[in-house]
């Protein structure tokens, strides 16, 4: 019988799984403010990132599968375009309480990495458009900083344009 991981002091399911997939990141903290209106943009500014650098993951539900959407925090998910990334032909906002069931983390600090269930997800072409990206480590107040490429290789994600201004 296989053991399981270890879980690091301080670390999350997203941060033991990029280290133990040996991907370079870095990890930035920062005090959150439960009275924030957008948790995303006050990542941003909390850590003196441009706002297009800073992704949110939302889970939305495609032809009724759970589905991850990875989008700069500056813009808005594309549903249509979500559906349309993954084969499906409508997409919804899904449950938050299904959300946070499915992926194990709570609503504002969902990560796409280390999920409970692993979802498909599909990453915003535009996160190419920088060196660096920064994504939930899987609690608020907490940020993992790393190269697009490295989030779409261990997630299996489908690059596609699903943000819109």
């Amino acid at each position: 019988m296989a053991k399981k991981p270890k879980k690091q002091a301080g670390g999350t399911p997203a941060t033991v799984a990029l280290t133990a997939a040996g991907t370079p990141f870095t990890v930035h903290s920062y005090d959150h403010d439960p009275a924030s209106p957008s948790y995303g943009e006050e990542a941003a500014e909390a850590l003196g990132v441009p706002p297009a650098r800073v992704f949110k993951t939302l889970v939305a539900d495609v032809d009724g599968a759970l589905t991850v959407a990875v989008v700069p925090v500056a813009g808005q998910l594309d549903l249509k375009a979500l559906a349309s990334a993954v084969g499906g032909k409508r997409a919804v906002m899904a449950d938050p309480a299904a959300a946070e069931r499915t992926t194990g983390y709570v609503r504002g600090g969902i990560s796409p990495l280390g999920q409970r269930k692993r979802l498909p997800t599909v990453l915003d072409a535009s996160a190419w458009e920088h060196e660096t990206i920064c994504v939930s480590a899987g609690r608020r107040g907490l940020e993992v900083e790393l190269a697009a490429e490295a989030l779409r290789t261990l997630t299996s994600a489908v690059r596609a344009p699903i943000a819109r201004a």
